[in-house]
């Protein structure tokens, strides 16, 4: 049952506390700051305004989100689109579960395309490991957002674990809010996309009856998020090097907060959302395990198969898989001209990694490291469409 839990600390906030927390929030030096960093100037003082005179989550996402996102996607893709909407019944709350690109902007920009199509927006899952500062937190819980409580002890990993669950059945099931949530921890840094068994088990610990019960509850629903470009690639690829040269190596949150800036303002081509059909069917062919380690083994390989099959694949992707196999098997899929941009591309990323004595065959490897990045997500297909679950 969800109701032994109290979901304040981590629950968006409910529209009457918002005005309350805005208020607080607009006076906060670091807010403005990043206000000031993402508008002119002159507008900071006007934004402001606005943003005293709104009362609630859905507004503020429908006059300021969503012109903040339409000016990102303009001027940061070459176009947002979204398919298999076929899949979605307006009359289900869904469990959207992603493969996981950007830090911030997976879930922003499903929400910009489910705007564009007069769907209703999701409560977005982000870790608290993201959330640095008291004003980003307030920020993201006013914008339908609710907290993965993360970097816990073991017993308090496994309470915090069985509460976030306890939330994602509470908001399916009694909000009627449907939610998103990254199919892993952190982001996949080679683009080789992998749901973990961990957080498939999280997902189970609520509900009712037994564990594929308990999965088919919150209505699953698959979805393959697929970047033309990667801002982020050439800082994947330099963590890969550093953790290569010392395996203890962790990123900082200056880190963290630099992935998440370029990510939100550098270049990203296209950017295509693709639903699938929520698993509960195929959990209903396969049945009941005794063990729930393999259930929640089945039920990743279920969502793995779904966003696979469903990547779009951009030229880029074709020429990467040729030159990383010394072959021309895709040659009809993109001209020489693309072939030669991507290989200038590479060029111009890894010049962006600022590191000491890079050596010429740590430069070899970098360019590999990108290269398995854009050609993953064409591997990943062709290994779903030809060999299933397999």
């Amino acid at each position: 049952m969800t109701t032994e839990y109290d979901f304040s600390d981590i629950c968006p906030y409910d529209d009457s506390v918002f005005h309350e927390k805005m208020q607080n929030l607009v006076k906060e030096p670091g807010f403005l700051h990043a206000l000031s960093f993402c508008i002119p100037k002159e507008a900071v003082e006007p934004m402001i305004e606005e943003l005293l005179n709104i009362d609630n989550k859905h507004d503020f996402q429908a006059h300021v989100m969503f012109p903040f996102l339409q000016m990102l996607a303009k001027t940061t893709t070459a176009g947002i689109s979204i398919g298999g909407t076929r899949n979605y019944n307006s009359s289900v709350n869904y469990t959207f579960i992603t493969n996981h690109r950007d830090i911030v902007l997976d879930a922003s920009f499903l929400n910009l395309a489910f705007i564009r199509k007069g769907m209703p927006t999701t409560e977005v899952a982000i870790g608290n490991n993201l959330l640095i500062y008291d004003w980003i937190t307030d920020l993201v819980r006013l914008n339908k957002s609710f907290v993965v409580k993360r970097d816990t002890g073991m017993r308090e990993a496994l309470m915090a674990a069985k509460k976030l669950s306890a939330y994602i059945h509470h908001a399916i099931l009694h909000k009627h809010e449907s939610v998103w949530i990254a199919q892993r921890q952190g982001r996949a840094k080679d683009s080789s996309d992998q749901t973990q068994e961990s957080l498939v088990k999280m997902l189970a610990l609520s509900g009712e009856g037994t564990f594929m019960d308990r999965i088919k509850e919150i209505n699953l629903m698959p979805v393959a998020i697929s970047y033309e470009y990667d801002p982020n690639d050439y800082l994947k690829a330099r963590e890969f090097l550093l953790k290569k040269r010392n395996p203890n190596f962790k990123k900082s949150q200056r880190d963290d907060l630099f992935s998440m800036e370029t990510g939100l303002l550098q270049y990203k081509g296209k950017v295509h959302f693709q639903l699938t059909p929520r698993i509960n069917a195929r959990i209903d062919e396969i049945g009941e395990f005794k063990d729930n380690n393999i259930a929640a083994r089945y039920v990743g390989r279920i969502i793995d198969n779904a966003i696979h099959r469903s990547y779009e694949i951009f030229p880029i992707n074709y020429v990467a898989y040729d030159m990383l196999h010394s072959c021309n098997r895709f040659a009809s899929k993109y001209t020489v001209e693309e072939r030669e941009q991507f290989g200038e591309y590479l060029d111009r990323q890894i010049a962006k990694i600022e590191l000491e004595a890079l050596t010429a065959e740590e430069l070899d490897y970098l360019r590999h490291l990108l290269i398995v990045m854009y050609a993953n997500p064409l591997i990943n297909k062709l290994k779903a469409l030809l060999g299933g679950m397999e």
